[in-house]
């Protein structure tokens, strides 16, 4: 299997998007909407779907915060987008329908996956009326709830929040699995597109490294985006104690490492700590 996603030739996968703002009823109009088209697969909140079943991909509402939530949508993790690439090349000549909340949207998954530009976009004004989407959009406010495209059974397999419940839709197909759709509520909701100020992250290894034993102060502390991630560059005052220099630089780079991934989702590519000062005071 290729590296990079990008590696796969996807040039024999006819592509169409389905758009639509966050809570506007999308995955509840994507089975039929697939159905009318004739695609082959879905791709919907970083799974891909073939006939109600997923057959590769991690969904998005598995992840505990947002920003995993988003990038894990995006196909932003190499593994993840690698799994449904490598689908996608041995499935050809195939289709794809996929659900997101813009174009730009659109444009961030086909880079990714390596897909190319779609043949047709469908908005959810096309094929919901005023009322149904003002509807979704209530039901999303007051209830937090999200529709996931598969079946019970198999969110169940793969989600981690809790499962609300279940609709069916009867089409006129031979496949009952085609109609089903789960009702979920994820541990996050979606407020919109997310930002980190890279100085929040600099606030927050700086907060670990003063509350850390033997770092006398930190003298300057710096966070720059790296990779679609960050990297930190921190100069501290040593206090001897227990640990030499060496020992209390790991043990800081593991607390931040787990503190950044954890809390915010970026991905930390490097941490490099320097002591540039010794406390010899007692």
């Amino acid at each position: 299997m290729p590296e990079n996603s990008k590696d796969f030739l996807l040039d024999s996968v006819k592509v169409y998007a389905f758009v639509g703002s966050a809570g506007t009823g999308k995955s509840q109009r994507a089975q039929l909407v697939a159905l009318q088209l004739g695609v082959d697969f879905i791709i919907d909140d970083g799974l891909l779907i073939r006939k109600g079943q997923i057959v590769r991909g991690k969904s998005a509402k598995t992840e505990k915060n947002q920003v995993k939530a988003i990038r894990r949508a995006l196909f932003e993790y190499d593994d993840h987008r690698r799994s449904v690439a490598g689908h996608l090349f041995a499935s050809q000549p195939c289709s794809v329908m996929l659900v997101a909340t813009s174009e730009g949207m659109v444009s961030r998954i086909l880079s990714n996956l390596g897909l190319p530009l779609p043949e047709r976009v469908i908005m959810i004004e096309d094929v919901s009326s005023p009322e149904e989407i003002s509807r979704a959009k209530r039901e999303r406010s007051f209830k937090g709830q999200h529709v996931i495209p598969v079946s019970h059974i198999q969110v169940r397999k793969h989600f981690a929040g809790k499962l609300v419940g279940r609709l069916k839709v009867l089409f006129d197909n031979s496949d009952s699995m085609e109609g089903e759709k789960t009702i979920v509520r994820p541990p996050f909701k979606f407020f919109g597109e997310v930002s980190i100020d890279p100085e929040a992250v600099t606030q927050m290894v700086r907060f670990i490294a003063e509350r850390t034993s033997q770092v006398s102060s930190v003298i300057s502390a710096q966070t720059r985006p790296s990779n679609g991630g960050v990297a930190i560059q921190m100069e501290l005052k040593y206090r001897n104690g227990q640990r030499n220099m060496l020992e209390l630089g790991d043990r800081l780079r593991q607390r931040m490492y787990h503190a950044i991934e954890g809390i915010t989702g970026l991905d930390v590519h490097r941490i490099d700590i320097s002591f540039v000062e010794v406390d010899l005071s007692q």
